[in-house]
């Protein structure tokens, strides 16, 4: 008769934040920058293995965030941390914008063979996801010789202040920060489950033609003409505006207005790319064909890495008008190099069975937990928007808050998005049954948080 594997689950053996991790907090007030968003909770990582944390004081989480979706092959994978030590003890810099070593192409050529944009392609290496976007915004007004761009309302493309211009999911990401830094203008985006314009839930054909009409019927006969317009940049799935996935309707719709217009499309992949939805990109879920695609977060399983691909036809500019000193180091691109093998190799796939299950498990505790308002997403990016309840579809982000913290303090990391809504953003190698210990906490929460 076999044994019976018992399931792992939390362990917390202090109060949060322990003795340990209360020193490390004071001592981050003192010396570190305070405009960093920290949530509710105060979690101070000492350590990570797969979906696990352990914090300063040796209490241990399951971990559904992925440092913000991160950590796609989970906390120090021993495949991604060999591959990281083998290439320092070779070469860790270089400047690849000087010289050349065999990684950046080796990436640029794996990228690709992957990404949605039509080939052949190039590549810019950065360091983070604005970085990419800033490259994205440079090329496009270097390719068109045009100056303006069109976002979305609740999008988050970085805070630098190109990327800035373009960012507006929380006031407090600008303020403080006087004027754009670019020519943007903001446009609704479709959100099915909150009407842009009524507020009311809708149909993906109702809310897409609503949107696409107010660029092409309002914006383009008023304020911006289309011929000046360099690109749109959208993600396909809104990430720190809530995991909102846009409806195929509005983005094939995006696709036909930059075609008529001689205007580039470009896709946000940051959160959404490398199998974080289920597939390698969420463009893929719409057979949407991007002319730049825009990168980082999940590339690297932790190492900071970024890049902008885009056609080749587009990328053509004189030497010295982009680079980068970091962008593209060798240790990083190894470590994305082996990222993109244990993807390919099972990751993707698994991010797309077990997010429709922990999706699945959530809409049952919807049926419990009637300030769950609407759980959408793709794969293992999971939004769980909270909701005052008692039929009311009033946002409760004091709420989505305090469930924040009920999880941690049973040892379950989630993060929110938008204005009030859980995130599920977890490693790709998440079971089954590290969902069903999620879930079961996840239901503990939202009770004790409604009393």
């Amino acid at each position: 008769m076999s044994a019976i594997t018992e399931v792992k689950r939390p362990e917390i053996k202090t109060e949060l934040p322990g003795p340990r991790g209360k020193e490390i907090v004071e001592a981050d007030a003192r010396y570190v920058n305070p405009a960093y968003p920290r949530p509710a909770y105060k979690l101070v990582v000492e350590r990570g293995e797969g979906a696990w944390v352990e914090d300063v004081d040796g209490n241990t989480f399951l971990d559904c965030n992925a440092g913000v979706a991160v950590c796609s092959t989970g906390h120090c994978h021993p495949e991604v941390v060999k591959a990281i030590q083998e290439q320092a003890a070779r070469l860790i810099h270089m400047c690849g914008t000087d010289y050349y070593y065999r990684h950046m192409p080796d990436l640029a050529r794996k990228l690709e063979e992957l990404v949605p944009v039509p080939g052949p392609t190039r590549t810019h290496f950065a360091n983070s996801g604005t970085e990419a976007v800033e490259c994205a915004l440079k090329l496009a007004m270097y390719a068109t010789g045009r100056e303006k761009f069109i976002a979305f309302f609740n999008s988050f493309h970085g805070r630098t202040l190109g990327s800035l211009s373009l960012t507006s999911s929380k006031i407090a990401q600008r303020r403080g920060f006087k004027r754009q830094a670019l020519d943007v203008v903001h446009v609704p985006y479709p959100n099915t489950f909150r009407h842009p314009f009524s507020g009311e839930q809708s149909d993906a054909e109702t809310v897409s033609r609503a949107c696409l009409d107010w660029i092409e019927q309002r914006l383009f006969l008023t304020t911006t003409p289309p011929e000046e317009v360099a690109a749109i940049v959208v993600e396909a799935v809104q990430g720190e505006g809530g995991y909102v996935p846009a409806p195929k309707q509005f983005l094939h719709g995006l696709r036909r207005i930059c075609d008529e217009h001689g205007i580039l499309l470009v896709v946000d992949e940051v959160q959404s790319g490398f199998g974080r939805t289920g597939k390698m990109f969420a463009c893929e879920h719409y057979d949407l064909k991007p002319d730049i695609i825009t990168l980082a977060k999940g590339i690297a399983s932790g190492l900071p890495l970024g890049a902008c691909v885009a056609r080749a036809d587009l990328m053509n500019w004189k030497s010295g008008a982009h680079a980068s000193t970091f962008g593209g180091n060798p240790v990083a691109c190894a470590a994305a190099l082996k990222t993109i093998e244990l993807l390919e190799g099972g990751l993707v796939a698994n991010a797309a069975e077990v997010g429709d299950y922990l999706q699945a498990g959530l809409r049952r505790l919807m049926q419990k937990h009637d300030c769950i308002g609407d759980v959408r997403g793709l794969g293992l990016m999971v939004g769980c928007e909270l909701v005052r309840g008692n039929g009311s579809r009033e946002a409760a982000p004091e709420l989505r808050d305090r469930v924040e913290v009920e999880c941690f303090n049973r040892g379950l990391i989630v993060l929110g998005c938008g204005y009030n809504t859980i995130r599920w953003s977890p490693p790709l190698t998440l079971t089954r049954e590290n969902v069903d210990v999620a879930l079961e906490i996840f239901d503990e929460a939202l009770t004790a948080a409604c009393r």
